[in-house]
């Protein structure tokens, strides 16, 4: 398996610099697919991907409700990439329509009181943006204990109780988010997806542009989704309470459909 370096929002001198490693890949190996969500690097990989014959699709992000993003702006004028939105509300005759990754879930109150004494922190891990808001807000709930879990991606700190994380690996994300009480994070669309398919009813702290916490305002539309699919709690990153953390904290996900659905089709 080959691994790009990262790439940020809106890198392009990241985003070309990868152009010669897919090529070698795309000569090297054989596909029968290329999918991709994004962000930058899908610029530069599907295009290459299509010009190689592979079947290539992009998946707009199920936080985009208005339009698609920079890059699916970008690779709708790039012929030979397939063109997929999970809102149907802007599907057309260049974007058809996918069922979304987040429409079968549905929450539910839990018969216990709530009992907040693991709180998993996790930040997201852009690189270049700090999350400071949610995590001050989170203190003044009274709720951070030595039992607390951060991980705080680019938000160094060093006035935080518990275990402090930049990073986790996967398997251990999943872990603590699983043991934990209460799960606040931010509001990206993966991170989302995996606490809702665990059936964790979490906290999602919204970044915004105007904080310096994001590139752009685009997790407000996924901050829409939850409250309108009533799957976890939205919330500006100030405005985080231990009322709302005590809520989020009665409720859990259920998936009403465990039956999987294809990513892609070329057809």
């Amino acid at each position: 398996m080959a691994v790009l370096p990262y790439i940020g929002p809106r890198d392009l001198k990241g985003t070309i610099a990868s152009a010669p490693a897919l090529e070698r890949i795309l000569r090297r190996e054989q596909f029968d697919a290329a999918i991709s969500t994004g962000a930058a690097i899908a610029t530069v990989a599907l295009p290459m991907a299509a010009f190689h014959g592979i079947p290539s699709t992009y998946v707009e992000s199920a936080s985009r409700l208005r339009g698609p993003s920079l890059t699916g702006q970008i690779l709708r004028r790039i012929p030979g990439v397939h063109l997929r939105t999970q809102n149907s509300q802007w599907a057309d005759d260049h974007w058809r329509s996918h069922p979304s990754v987040l429409e079968d879930f549905r929450a539910e109150t839990t018969a216990e009181t709530p009992r907040i004494r693991r709180v998993f922190v996790a930040l997201g891990t852009i690189e270049g943006y700090r999350f400071d808001s949610v995590i001050d807000a989170f203190l003044a709930t009274g709720l951070a204990n030595d039992d607390t879990v951060w991980q705080l991606g680019y938000t160094s700190r060093d006035d935080l109780p518990g275990t402090v994380h930049d990073f986790l690996q996967p398997e251990e994300f999943a872990r603590q988010a699983r043991e934990a009480d209460l799960v606040i994070t931010h509001t990206g669309v993966g991170t989302m997806v995996e606490m809702l398919t665990a059936g964790i009813f979490a906290v999602y702290a919204v970044r915004r542009a105007s904080r310096n916490e994001h590139v752009d305002d685009h997790q407000v539309e996924l901050a829409d989704i939850v409250t309108e699919m009533g799957v976890g709690i939205s919330v500006e990153g100030p405005d985080l309470t231990r009322e709302i953390c005590e809520q989020a904290a009665r409720r859990r996900v259920v998936d009403t459909d465990l039956s999987p659905s294809p990513l892609w089709h070329v057809a």
